[in-house]
């Protein structure tokens, strides 16, 4: 009891506490850890489930990749390797020339110079003005992150020069080309001392700047870790180069042609078979309009007979069915637009209905991105013939031998290796009566028996690098890792035609 001021007594019973909700918060914090306690449940269930009965478990595991939005074949990226650490001795920029496939072999030969030398690469650039005038970067054909990243434990490699370096400081870089077909001993005495008195060298040609040959181990390994592993082509570029494989595919095995009976090719090596009077002059003036080819006045039929042409449409054709080929063969023609267009196509389209270009299998707005960029649209390429079940390339150019290259690495898979100037010569013996058809079929099958991309060892011709075995279409010093190469290379060892 409680008096008030003026004597009146009041009862004053004690009032209960009041009970206060549970706020939003704490009711979304409850919900959050069980929600979290009841799926690390499951998650351990399913774990120790897949040790005990894995099948059992396998589409419930697959329902909880579904929910979670990730599938189960996507992984992380494999951690960095740690960076090599050395004092280097100066940066080289290089800008490449040539197609894609001359570029790609000689980013790895500048990579291997740079680790060789001690030196911080700069991110290559590309030919813009060749042929070609592709306008892409290096960025626009491969994944300069991986490439930097992938290298790291190598070779240092930056996007662009430190700007201390630049012309606007007064910096003034030695622009040179290395002597073609150098080894090691070229720049270790002449290259290197270059760099300690200018710091900074451009290397302004890179085709064929590193030997074949005697060049030690763990650089011509490197050389292929660069080609097979380093170089990988962008997101956008990988997706439509796989959609084109898996088309492909869905429809059977599948021949990649490489006929390789384009404007440039023909304008460059002189050679005119097949082509009319105006076509040849408007070669010839071609030939003419660029400086940097050498050659200007070519007899193209003796070429010809020395197996330096490219084969034609035509005789491509006849090849392919000498070989074994049906009508029934998927061929994909791996090459830009043929000179002639589908005039010229039509002898290959007849006797091999089913002939497809990317341009038949992909809508015309995926390749709009890649219009006007040889480069980009020779990746594709690349892609489906490094996929191909078999692969034939109707010219020995710098794809034919990196593609060749490739195929050996991932298991020595079929690439018939055309003798060109054998095949001049029963070609001609067969059209004039000489030979028959079965005997001109024999023939060609005999020639190739041994040519089909087998285990061999390069040739190497001392002081004629030019006319030995390319590195790159057989790095044989990366090939025999599991395998003793004197087993693989027996004269046993042949691939049959079918």
């Amino acid at each position: 009891m409680e008096v008030r001021s003026d004597g009146v007594p009041v009862r004053c019973d004690k009032i209960p506490a009041p009970v206060i909700p549970r706020t939003r918060l704490q009711v979304w914090f409850i919900r959050v850890c069980s929600s979290i306690l009841l799926w690390t449940c499951l998650v351990q269930l399913v774990a120790v489930g897949e040790l005990w009965h894995p099948h059992f478990f396998n589409n419930i595991s697959n329902r909880i990749s579904q929910i979670a939005m990730v599938p189960r074949a996507i992984q992380s990226p494999p951690p960095l390797l740690p960076a090599r650490k050395y004092k280097s001795n100066g940066f080289l920029r290089v800008s490449c020339n040539g197609g894609l496939n001359q570029m790609r072999a000689a980013i790895c030969d500048m990579v291997t110079i740079a680790r060789l030398l001690n030196l911080t690469l700069v991110v290559p650039e590309l030919d813009k003005t060749s042929f070609w005038a592709d306008p892409s970067n290096f960025e626009d054909i491969f994944d300069v992150r991986h490439f930097i990243d992938s290298l790291r434990d190598e070779v240092r490699i930056v996007r662009r020069l430190p700007k201390r370096f630049n012309r606007k400081h007064g910096h003034k870089p030695l622009q040179m080309p290395p002597v073609s077909w150098s080894n090691e001993t070229y720049y270790l005495q002449q290259i290197l001392p270059l760099f300690k008195k200018h710091r900074v060298l451009h290397f302004n040609k890179t085709d064929a700047r590193l030997a074949n040959n005697w060049i030690a181990l763990d650089l011509q390994k490197l050389r292929c870790r660069v080609n097979f592993q380093a170089l990988k082509f962008t997101p956008q570029i990988e997706t439509l180069g796989y959609k084109l494989v898996r088309i492909l595919q869905e429809k059977g095995p599948f021949v990649a042609l490489h006929l390789r009976y384009e404007m440039d090719m023909l304008a460059f090596s002189g050679c005119t078979r097949g082509c009319s009077e105006k076509e040849a002059e408007e070669l010839k003036q071609m030939r003419y309009a660029y400086i940097w080819w050498r050659d200007k006045e070519i007899d193209s039929e003796m070429r010809r007979s020395q197996g330096l042409c490219p084969l034609t449409p035509e005789e491509a054709s006849t090849v392919l069915q000498a070989l074994g080929f049906d009508r029934n063969t998927q061929i994909y023609i791996a090459a830009g637009e043929i000179y002639g267009s589908e005039r010229r196509l039509a002898g290959l389209r007849a006797a091999f209905p089913r002939i497809i270009k990317k341009e038949m299998l992909l809508a015309p707005e995926e390749l709009q991105q890649f219009q006007n960029h040889s480069s980009q649209m020779a990746a594709l390429d690349f892609m489906v013939s490094v996929a191909s079940n078999t692969f034939i390339p109707t010219y020995d150019g710098n794809m034919a031998k990196l593609v060749e290259g490739h195929r050996r690495f991932l298991g020595f898979k079929r690439t018939v290796l055309l003798d060109r100037r054998k095949l001049v010569e029963l070609l001609d013996m067969q059209q004039n009566g000489t030979l028959s058809w079965d005997e001109f079929t024999v023939s060609v099958q005999s020639v190739h028996e041994k040519r089909m991309g087998q285990p061999s060892r390069r040739r190497v011709i001392a002081d004629r690098p030019k006319e030995e075995d390319y590195f790159y279409a057989n790095p044989q010093e990366c090939l025999c890792e599991r395998t003793s190469c004197d087993d693989l290379i027996s004269p046993g060892n042949s691939t049959a035609i079918g």
